[in-house]
């Protein structure tokens, strides 16, 4: 039996050649997709310092209180939303801090005085005491607050948390 081999090369060569057409063509449709999203489409990661979506970034910048405060206030010179709870969460938890220190030394010099010393210790290491949950809470609060995407204000600091989260354009 002899068939005529000139009719199948052809065949398999025109197969060949749409299924590399095909490849040709979806490579070109990726391409396009990848195209379309990054001019076109919104941005899902901010073009800042570290690379984070904001409300990552200031949601982070409360995770070590003054230590990431300071941390994000320096690598995020561009977005003001993240420098606003940078800021912010180095004023109140340094301040914490400072406080906590201050009532440490206020107790040890007032539990030396005689008397009345004592009931004095008593009343503010019950206040040293509640410091910590107080503390805890607040910090749980603006975590949350900044990872929703929310600049909450607190009281007394936010005003100057905003005063020095302004961005220099």
């Amino acid at each position: 039996m002899v068939t005529d081999r000139s009719t199948t090369g052809d065949a398999v060569d025109a197969v060949v050649e749409d299924s590399t057409m095909d490849i040709e063509e979806e490579q070109a449709t990726d391409e396009e997709i990848d195209e379309a999203t990054t001019d076109e489409g919104p941005a899902t990661i901010a073009d800042t310092g570290t690379g984070l979506e904001p409300n990552v970034a200031g949601a982070l910048s409360y995770l070590l209180g003054p230590i990431t405060g300071v941390l994000f206030y320096v690598l995020e010179p561009e977005d003001a939303f993240v420098r606003f709870h940078a800021v912010q969460s180095t004023l109140i938890f340094g301040g914490l801090f400072v406080a906590s220190i201050v009532l440490s030394i206020v107790l040890t010099v007032l539990s030396f005085v005689p008397g009345v010393g004592w009931i004095a210790a008593a009343v503010l290491g019950i206040g040293s005491l509640l410091l910590t949950p107080v503390g805890f809470l607040a910090w749980a609060f603006l975590l949350y607050k900044a990872y929703s995407g929310e600049e909450y204000a607190v009281p007394l600091v936010g005003s100057y948390a905003r005063t020095y989260a302004v961005v220099d354009e």
